[in-house]
């Protein structure tokens, strides 16, 4: 497999899922700068975490008309897979690559901790190595992660099943209490309806070592990876 991770103004994980995919899933991994409009050759996209062009105006807003997002759009609709972190998954909220916003976090403050994740949908290509109803331990760090739509949007998520994470405590409980950012009935990730984008709040490419605390990122990634068995 091959990973093009793409490099933004102020993208700040770029390194981080480099080195996830380059140095722990051991897949060919290269950086790809937003000027950039050559995307062949490539099997996975990532649109990593950070601060696009500052987030200007909205986060992910001028990101989103960069020369290689025509590209990754163009790729998009082809089926590649594409994995948008934090940052990346507001790009591709703007994009119009996945429905709904991403807007302040309803407590006005940057929140930075490690959540709780519920696997609502191990049917992905995302989620193939997670367990049904698994609970995956994974930080969160953003100001604006708070997930929006419209209810006629979300009852199509959810009938599509399109909603893979949602935020949830110990028992994996949906509740108020476990949701860090206000996000609309707890939802820390959704997939497009051809499955193959996946816009995630939570940072899976910090948890892909035990010496961090836990590896349970690995099993997200890897599940991208062709042939990647779990040690």
């Amino acid at each position: 497999m091959s990973v093009a991770v793409i490099v933004f103004p102020g993208s700040n994980c770029d390194h981080d899922i480099y080195y996830a995919f380059k140095k722990v899933l051991k897949q060919r991994t290269n950086f790809v700068w937003h000027r950039n409009s050559n995307l062949d050759g490539y099997d996975i996209i990532v649109l990593p975490g950070g601060f696009s062009y500052g987030d200007y105006l909205r986060c992910g807003a001028i990101a989103r008309f960069s020369p290689v997002m025509q590209e990754v759009i163009a790729k998009a609709k082809k089926g590649h897979k594409i994995l948008g972190i934090c940052n990346g998954f507001q790009i591709l909220t703007e994009s119009g690559l996945l429905p709904g916003v991403l807007i302040k976090n309803d407590n006005q403050k940057f929140v930075c901790k490690t959540v709780n994740l519920k696997v609502e949908n191990t049917n992905t290509i995302f989620t193939r190595l997670c367990t049904e109803n698994e609970i995956l331990k994974i930080p969160i760090a953003h100001g604006e992660g708070n997930y929006y739509c419209d209810e006629e949007t979300f009852a199509s998520l959810e009938q599509n099943k399109q909603i893979v994470f949602r935020y949830c405590n110990d028992q994996g409980e949906i509740t108020s209490d476990s949701n860090p950012n206000g996000s609309i009935q707890n939802i820390a990730g959704i997939i497009n309806k051809m499955g193959n984008i996946l816009g995630m709040m939570p940072h899976p490419e910090r948890r892909m070592e035990r010496i961090l605390g836990n590896n349970d990122g690995v099993k997200i990634l890897a599940s991208l990876c062709e042939n990647f068995t779990r040690n």
